[in-house]
């Protein structure tokens, strides 16, 4: 899987590309490269991988950013908007 990472870490965007909220997420994704030099990869819910992730984390709000170990293991997630602060993101994704 083509996740972005961040030491160790896979972070990523999980969401409806064609929703109101699409907007707000690549906003998003855009000014964290910007600030912390660092990507986040984003996931459509409307493909295979994405539904698979979202019914493999449990996550039933969108959009949801999930911060995994290279293992997959859950190690934080948010969903809904607002999304979360650039700099709790960037503090687990570094952790």
């Amino acid at each position: 899987m083509g996740y972005a990472r961040m030491s160790g870490m896979k972070t990523l965007i999980i969401y409806h590309p064609n929703s109101e909220h699409s907007r707000a997420v690549e906003d998003y994704i855009t000014d964290f490269k910007r600030s912390r030099g660092l990507e986040i990869g984003l996931v459509s819910l409307e493909t295979r991988e994405g539904a698979d992730l979202a019914k493999l984390y449990d996550l039933v709000q969108y959009p949801a950013l999930v911060v995994l170990r290279d293992d997959s293991q859950l190690i934080k997630f948010w969903s809904g908007l607002p999304l979360p602060l650039m700099d709790e993101v960037a503090g687990y994704a570094n952790a």
